[in-house]
């Protein structure tokens, strides 16, 4: 008698059409065997098949095709955990097909509620108290929440009234006591944050509306823009949408001849998260190797809280629908998060070298991925967050819910790449680094930040960001081979790259910034930043900027092509003496001649002991108007000719033919960042 040896591979099925009865063995029901019906049910499965087989090949749960309908929070433990990095547990999609886990449900059974254009459809009794969903999604595109004005913005009159609650004055009747009454809220936008308030009280007289909540006084912006929404008398055209708590019924504005019975209706119904990741980051018992390819994650939801929200920065208060504490060496990759009310994937305490690639984030509430947590306490070994790597991901369309939100948002973390992602169509900063206001050590240094490819942020929407931003300490942390481009505020600070308060020890290299509002480079403050060999293109209104004087030196700009046609060379404070700037190249094409640097020109600036070894003159780039008024990053608008003056003060070609998202296998941290 011959016994094999040989380990197998487990493998669970899970099928929108399973049922839980079944063991999950087969993928085509026959007896007993048969799919699952749940991913909660699959891995309770797992757990005690592996029991039965301690060692084998492989461990993984197969998602059929279709939509997973996710009643709560599907919960990953330690007990889930792969054996190693060579048999993690793989919760898997299937190939060539779409496994979508849902949080929402699709709304069926439309009926005409005014005899045209507005419908209604009762949501489903099992979907619980139905307390009012924040988001709908017609035939896989959010729509919009019923507003006034339907484009565009009305403006605060003036100053706020008060901060605590939060209270103002509106021109003319354009806010009416009984919306107040309807259940109207506000959404707000100020400087870099938006809130959302319920109207408490509305005053005609006066013209002053109440909110239900606060606003912190250093955000608050005279003449402010704001929208009214959530209410009936704002359901006025096609496209816009409103949850009748009453009738449990939700109410689409069609356009004409539009059918919703002929579209896929989504209502979000899911909160708090589609999947979470709970390790022991306590007692160092983290879930640990599991693997997470090809999968939809989508539709989930957000209640207003009665006070309402306002943001401090980032959306910061937001969390992510897969949501990861104590849990280490864990991989996603191929997969998709869209439609969803937060960011799409948060690592917190507790979590050690995740590698998230190749996956796309659109449509999200707020952004793509968030790394760390704000807590300025020093972590305990098993608490610490490091070691990530996020590359080769899309993340666009984000903000949705929550414009402050970024693309990728990395708080009191470090040792992380972030490299060759593609981040473009949101309302404030591509990648924000740090969480530390001024010069306080923090776990954030050692992050690097390379050959991504960000622009369109901004959008007009909020003020003060950037492409990349980053806070405090950051020792080792590099900002390279970057391309950043179309960066817009609404009012002030829309900048390519943003060392904001504190600053400190961070290299700034070889990025292409160009089209920027404010300035391609803005330094806030901070200390002994190294900015060296980057291009700074055609900022609308300056080109660098400065802010605060220090006592120590702000920053070294050295070996740098700048070149304008509008605006300043130097933007803001140059008053002191404390930074460093030498053997760059300046090139102003509406005339060189006479480029002012902060008020002086080149020779008495010089004697100030700056750009002593710099030259004014054309840098020669092969196709600079590739760049200069709209076109699209190309590979050759940022190379410079053989005979360029730029190479002469040691300037390095700058090769940005990586940028961006990569095709083929897994990236290798020693190869990513090389020249």
């Amino acid at each position: 008698m011959v016994l094999s040896l040989q380990a197998s591979e487990l493998v669970i099925h899970v099928s929108p059409e399973g049922d839980d009865a079944l063991d999950g063995l087969a993928a085509v029901p026959s007896g007993k065997s048969g799919p699952v019906r749940q991913l909660s049910v699959a891995l309770k499965r797992m757990q005690a098949l592996r029991r039965g087989e301690p060692r084998p090949s492989g461990l993984r749960i197969q998602l059929q095709s279709g939509w997973h309908y996710i009643a709560e929070r599907i919960v990953i433990t330690p007990q889930d955990s792969g054996l190693s990095e060579a048999v993690p547990l793989i919760i898997r999609g299937p190939a060539g097909g779409k496994a979508v886990l849902s949080g929402g449900v699709r709304l069926t059974n439309w009926t005409r509620v005014d005899g045209k254009d507005l419908w209604g459809a009762t949501v489903p009794m099992w979907v619980g108290d139905a307390t009012g969903p924040r988001s709908l999604f017609v035939n896989g595109t959010r729509a919009t929440l019923a507003r006034t004005p339907n484009q565009g913005f009305l403006r605060q009159d003036g100053e706020a009234l008060s901060t605590e609650p939060f209270s103002f004055k509106f021109h003319n009747d354009e806010v009416k006591p009984e919306w107040a009454a309807a259940g109207a809220e506000v959404v707000a936008f100020h400087k870099w944050i938006d809130l959302r308030h319920p109207i408490r009280s509305v005053n005609s007289e006066s013209r002053t509306v109440t909110l239900a909540g606060n606003i912190a006084t250093h955000v608050k912006e005279a003449n402010a823009r704001y929208l009214l929404e959530n209410f009936p008398q704002a359901l006025d055209a096609p496209g816009e949408w409103l949850y009748e708590a009453s009738a449990r019924q939700v109410l689409y504005m069609a356009a004409e001849g539009e059918d919703p019975n002929r579209l896929e209706i989504v209502m979000p119904v899911l909160e708090g998260g589609i999947m979470k990741f709970e390790g022991d980051h306590r007692a160092g018992i983290p879930v640990q190797h599991v693997q997470l390819e090809g999968i939809t994650f989508a539709h989930t939801d957000w209640t207003l809280p009665a006070a309402g929200y306002y943001d401090t920065q980032a959306a910061v208060r937001i969390h992510g629908e897969v949501w990861a504490e104590g849990a280490v060496n864990c991989v996603v990759t191929n997969c998709t998060f869209t439609g969803l009310s937060g960011y799409g994937i948060e690592l917190g305490l507790g979590c050690r070298n995740w590698r998230i690639e190749r996956n796309e984030f659109v449509d999200c509430g707020a952004g793509g991925v968030r790394l760390g947590e704000p807590s300025r306490i020093t972590p305990t070994p098993y608490q610490a967050n490091s070691g990530h790597m996020v590359t080769d991901n899309l993340i666009h369309k984000m903000g949705r819910m929550f414009p402050a939100a970024a693309g990728v948002f990395i708080l009191q973390s470090g040792d992380n790449l972030i490299a060759h992602n593609h981040i473009h169509d949101l309302y404030y900063t591509g990648i924000s680094v740090g969480w530390n206001w001024g010069y306080r050590e923090t776990p954030c240094r050692n992050n690097r930040i390379e050959f991504n490819h960000i622009h369109n942020i901004g959008q007009a929407m909020l003020s003060d960001m950037g492409g990349i931003y980053t806070l405090g300490i950051q020792r080792g942390t590099m900002l390279r081979n970057n391309v950043i481009h179309d960066v817009t505020s609404f009012g002030y600070g829309g900048w390519g790259i943003y060392p904001d308060e504190g600053t400190t020890g961070v290299l700034i290299e070889s990025n292409v910034v160009y089209r920027t509002k404010s300035a391609g480079f803005h330094q806030h403050y901070g200390r002994e930043n190294l900015v060296r060999n980057n291009i700074f293109a055609f900022g609308t209104e300056h080109q660098i900027m400065r802010s605060r004087e220090e006592e120590h030196v702000s920053f070294m700009l050295d070996r740098n092509v700048v070149i304008f046609d509008s605006g300043t060379l130097l933007g803001s404070n140059w008053k002191n003496e404390k930074f460093t700037s030498d053997y760059n190249l300046f090139w102003d094409l509406r005339g060189a001649e006479g480029m002012k640097f902060a008020g002086a020109l080149l020779g008495e600036w010089q004697k100030r002991g700056h750009d002593r070894h710099s030259v004014v003159a054309d840098p020669l780039f092969e196709n600079v108007e590739d760049f200069r008024k709209g076109g699209e990053f190309g590979v050759n608008a940022f190379r410079l000719r053989t005979n360029s003056p730029a190479f002469g003060l040691g300037f390095r070609q700058i090769n940005v033919s990586q940028v961006g998202r990569r095709g083929g296998g897994r990236p290798q941290i020693s190869q990513i960042g090389a020249d």
